[in-house]
């Protein structure tokens, strides 16, 4: 009897999480539908299940329109190259911060944990106006024509997309938490053996903590990809701009009657399959390194 209500239960268990995961997977295979249709013909499927299956007119028109009515590839690109550089600057900073918090020994650790801590409350908007006022005065450096250019301010360019979120206190945070789960012994014996502080942070540390490197990863480029408010005021030159500002391009005129919701759809659905591929990637690393890197005390 035991082992028949075990099996009940863990059947009960799948088919919740089944459940679940069909209902938070509606709205994302409604995108993907849809971005193959007309936006009339949306709106009339939206009154039955058809919403949800590719039937009807169905066709790649949409993605061509969004192809011609935006630079979806330098977008597509600039994306790329400032969540790259976000996520492993922020990697290397976030963590090496972490392991002088976590590891090592110096007067006011504690009161430094807790500003870093304390400045995951403070929502962006209220230090955005300051921040750009900042950025706006700082010297830039760029080659033009094979020539170093130096000027004022960097707005429309990498710079003050990537440098200002590359710290991160909740990445900070994160990390210390991790850290401090792994023996204290292992950097002991590795000092013994003649390593540095950062020899300790490479070879030791680094190693063992691929679930954390795993999930700031995630949560960065989540964030990072997802930047809409800071790019808008920040960036003007079409060259410059990430992905989620190319969502502008699609209701610029204004009325519901000119919205084009089978591009919008597609133009979703083409920026939110990286986020898909990312997750993926590091969710198998995550279950990898919980696999591999256990530390047994």
């Amino acid at each position: 009897m035991a082992i028949r209500l075990s099996i009940a239960g863990k059947i009960g268990k799948y088919v919740a999480a089944l459940f679940l995961a069909a209902i938070f997977s509606f709205p994302l295979i409604f995108m993907i539908m849809s971005s193959f249709k007309g936006k009339y013909q949306i709106f009339e499927d939206l009154r039955s299940w058809r919403a949800f299956l590719p039937v009807g007119e169905v066709s790649l028109d949409q993605y061509r329109g969004v192809f011609e009515r935006t630079p979806v590839a330098t977008f597509f690109t600039n994306s790329i190259v400032i969540s790259v550089v976000v996520v492993l600057l922020g990697l290397f900073v976030n963590s090496l911060a972490a392991f002088a918090i976590a590891r090592l020994r110096f007067r006011g650790q504690n009161a430094l944990l807790g500003f870093l801590i304390a400045t995951l409350i403070v929502p962006f908007e209220t230090i955005a106006l300051p921040l750009l006022f900042l950025v706006n005065k700082l010297p830039y450096a760029y080659f033009e024509n094979g020539n170093l250019v130096l000027s004022q301010g960097w707005l429309n360019s990498y710079a003050v997309q990537i440098v200002p979120f590359v710290a991160s206190g909740f990445s900070v945070f994160l990390f210390v938490q991790y850290f401090k789960t792994i023996p204290r012994e292992l950097d002991e014996a590795a000092i013994i053996d003649g390593a540095s502080f950062f020899g300790v942070y490479r070879r030791v540390i680094v190693p063992l903590s691929g679930p954390a490197f795993a999930t700031s990863a995630i949560l960065t480029f989540l964030a990072v990809w997802n930047a809409y408010l800071w790019p808008v005021m920040a960036v003007q030159k079409e060259a410059m701009r990430p992905v989620q500002v190319g969502l502008d391009y699609f209701f610029a005129s204004g009325t519901d009657e000119g919205l084009a919701w089978g591009q919008i759809m597609a133009y979703s659905t083409l920026i939110t399959v990286p986020i898909l591929l990312v997750f993926i990637v590091f969710q198998r690393a995550f279950v990898s390194s919980v696999a591999s890197s256990g530390v047994k005390g």
